[in-house]
């Protein structure tokens, strides 16, 4: 699995919006893009001019951060979304949502992306009673995602409990906090995903190449 190396808050500042990369971080008052709102770098508070290629190559690498996934990665989605029927942007959304590292985020059992794909890697995750370490396998419909029984007292799971009254699970998923399993009901639609991108720019720019 790849690794991002760069400080995930320049990420933010680059992309100029919160992609809630640091967890309980992105909503303090120590947040980078509350802090610094522009782009990091020496000629940062320069005016670009953004012509339609820069705001489309964008909108592509704030999806892969927003994600956590690499080129090849992104690329392959991008593949297999227009090899199914309907619409290729949100068919690509769908596909980047029910990742697993992304399922085990949204479901609440860890504060962030990053947490997420570490226990996976771990071996803290299984599914339907079987043990899974890959943070990209894709979750299918009905499929029981669990914190294994020897893991509910690691500290990253323990911390993400205690929010878990503060936290709004997607309405495409069903989670039982008590015993911190959950599962995919259906795939989500477009007004359920959250990620702050503009999935058309993402296709048009791939229809240039």
């Amino acid at each position: 699995m790849g690794r991002v190396r760069t400080a995930v808050c320049k990420l933010c500042r680059r992309e100029k919006e919160k992609l809630f990369l640091k967890g309980v971080r992105c909503f303090s008052e120590k947040c980078a893009v509350t802090k610094k709102p522009y782009v990091p770098g020496q000629k940062a508070k320069m005016r670009l001019v953004e012509s339609e290629y820069y705001s489309q190559l964008r909108e592509k690498q704030k999806a892969k951060r927003y994600y956590g996934v690499l080129e090849a990665q992104f690329s392959n989605y991008y593949e297999k979304a227009t090899r199914r029927k309907g619409i290729t942007g949100e068919i690509l959304l769908q596909l980047l949502e029910t990742r697993l590292d992304n399922a085990v985020y949204l479901m609440g059992f860890v504060l962030s992306r990053a947490q997420a794909r570490q226990i996976i890697s771990h071996g803290h995750i299984k599914i339907n009673g079987k043990k899974v370490d890959i943070p990209s396998y894709q979750v299918k419909i009905d499929q029981e995602i669990a914190i294994a029984d020897k893991s509910k007292d690691i500290p990253q799971i323990v911390e993400a409990r205690e929010s878990a009254g503060s936290i709004s699970v997607p309405e495409w998923m069903e989670v039982d906090f008590q015993n911190l399993k959950g599962k995919i009901t259906r795939l989500p639609e477009r007004e359920d995903i959250k990620a702050p991108v503009n999935e058309q720019m993402i296709v048009e720019l791939y229809s240039k190449v």
